[in-house]
């Protein structure tokens, strides 16, 4: 059988038929939030050590987020100057420092926890709310917005207390480059660090 036969023969079986996309819904953007409400709660009951936590914190970032979103949009239009080289290895730092940063936030939580209270569409993505609850402290929003553009769930933004963080960390790195007077790789040495 020459190739053509067997191609031919196989778009006749149906083989090439075209694979219906799967488009996220209100179920799997619950789900995902879920899974990381589920991983964030079990590291905060795990007893752990702040640094083991952290890198805890850090799998959860890189499992459950488009980090190359989050981190291209905190780059803001430096991501323009930016060689290839740079972007990886800032996209590297940054999910390192996040997931301190935020995790120091979700340190606050031992004791407490999240529950998921709501999810609705907006546009091709979804909002999903969750309520913190804290020893001696009032509950709090902390939303994810949810899309699967990349061919996976994922979030890519979290609002705490109404607090934007796209757009937080767009300022921050923003002001730490400027104090760098621009260079990228002091700013993702530093980011290393911080």
């Amino acid at each position: 059988m020459k190739r053509r036969d067997l191609l031919l023969a196989m778009a006749a079986m149906g083989a090439f038929a075209p694979v219906p996309a799967l488009a996220l819904t209100e179920a799997r953007a619950r789900s995902l939030i879920d899974g990381v409400v589920a991983d964030v709660n079990a590291v905060i009951a795990s007893g752990k050590s702040e640094t083991a936590m952290y890198s805890d914190f850090e799998r959860i970032f890189a499992r459950y987020s488009d980090t190359s979103y989050i981190s291209a949009s905190a780059m803001g239009v430096d991501a323009r100057r930016a060689t290839a080289a740079q972007k990886k290895a800032f996209s590297d730092a940054f999910q390192t420092y996040i997931a301190r940063k935020y995790g120091r936030r979700f340190r606050e939580f031992i004791g407490g926890r999240l529950e998921v209270t709501g999810v609705r569409q907006v546009k091709n993505w979804f909002e999903v709310d969750t309520i913190a609850y804290l020893q001696g402290q009032a509950p709090f929003n902390v939303t994810f917005h949810v899309s699967d553009r990349t061919g996976r769930d994922l979030f890519f933004n979290m609002f705490i207390e109404g607090v934007n963080m796209l757009l937080t960390e767009r300022t921050e790195i923003g002001a730490l480059l400027d104090r760098r007077k621009g260079n990228i790789d002091q700013l993702i040495a530093d980011l290393r660090s911080l």
